[in-house]
């Protein structure tokens, strides 16, 4: 029976109030889905968000409150890594990163900077060439404090059952955008924006399995966004939006991640400060929101959630209580359920996966 690994993300600066060590790696047993530590990989300052390249031989990361994004080869068999090489990532504060369609690039969403970044990537897969920059330009927000300059704070390339495009999302949480970027051939990027509510803040989203449906997480405001999606021209029509936190709550929240089951029955977005997972029953037929309920996350600021590779279980990354909290899913069921299972690791905000 193959073996699955993890690999969490962390903060480890005093600024960020950081806990983490590095890249701490997890051996997942496929009959229990335990997790069992097997190495804590130290890597320059705040190895936040991490992608994996489709053959599963290399993890990159980029480093949240710098200027660098890091390559590094995985061992098939242990899942222990060693550096490639580590490379500017032409802008300041990069917090999501994804591969090209071809895999032959690694786009950037530089957060400080407003830029959304295509570097090269080698045959080795090392991190090679800058490839181009782009600058998101638009209607600054409302809200002085989170909404100054250009802030995207994701970029996802849009997939499903019906599409593998080579169109990448970025929601900007100051533009109060949902952009969609891709790069035909070797030119510069082409760039679609599609506004959104004054002082929503976009941040995440999530794709929907088997309709043109992408859904997105307004941080600053709290709701979710049904949008459909045109994959031939990038642009994206606002169809629905519901509140992600109970009436009767009237304390400091903030949306974070968010993710959508395999069956596209079901929606998952935690809340940072209410300290819940929303579960969005959506529609069958439609893909529109149905109901809402809530579940606790026994810990403090859920910055990142993610599904397990079979889709049965629910990750939820407590930043702020050092613990990553499992819970079990099932279609049948209206909400998460906690397995009992937590991982105790410092400052967690991301997770990905390697299975095979």
């Amino acid at each position: 029976m193959s073996c699955t690994f993890a690999y969490v993300g962390c903060r480890t600066t005093r600024e960020r109030n950081g806990r983490g060590k590095g890249i701490a790696i997890y051996s997942v047993c496929p009959r229990t889905s335990i997790w069992t530590q097997i190495d804590v990989f130290q890597t320059l300052d705040n190895p936040s968000y991490l992608a994996i390249n489709r053959d599963q031989t290399v993890l990159y990361t980029v480093h949240g409150d710098g200027t660098q994004v890091s390559a590094f080869a995985i061992d098939p068999a242990a899942g222990r890594l060693s550096l490639l090489n580590a490379r500017s990532c032409e802008g300041r504060n990069p917090v999501h990163l994804a591969l090209t369609k071809d895999g032959r690039g690694l786009v950037v969403a530089n957060y400080a900077t407003g830029s959304v970044v295509r570097l090269a990537i080698e045959s080795d897969g090392a991190i090679g060439k800058p490839l181009g920059s782009t600058q998101l330009e638009g209607m600054l927000g409302p809200r002085q404090a989170d909404q100054a300059s250009s802030h995207p704070h994701q970029i996802s390339r849009y997939t499903n059952v019906l599409h593998d495009s080579d169109w990448h999302i970025v929601p900007d949480k100051a533009l109060d955008a949902v952009f969609a970027v891709r790069w035909p051939g070797e030119g510069a990027a082409q760039v679609v924006e599609n506004r959104w509510r004054p002082g929503s803040g976009p941040r995440h989203a999530a794709f929907h399995p088997t309709l043109p449906l992408v859904y997105v997480a307004n941080e600053l405001d709290s709701t979710m966004t049904t949008w459909r999606f045109d994959v031939d021209s990038g642009a994206l029509e606002s169809l629905d939006t519901i509140m992600l936190l109970p009436g009767g709550f009237a304390g400091e929240s903030s949306a974070a991640g968010i993710v959508i089951t395999p069956s596209g029955n079901q929606l998952l977005v935690s809340n940072r400060g209410h300290d819940s997972v929303a579960s969005v029953r959506l529609d069958p037929v439609t893909g529109y929101p149905l109901s809402i309920e809530w579940t606790r996350t026994y810990g403090k600021f859920p910055r990142f959630i993610c599904l397990s590779p079979n889709g049965k279980h629910l990750y939820v990354a407590n930043e702020r209580s050092d613990s990553i909290i499992q819970y079990a899913l099932d279609d049948a069921h209206e909400k998460p359920t906690a397995t009992g299972q937590v991982i105790e690791t410092g400052s967690p905000v991301c997770i990905v996966f390697k299975t095979g």
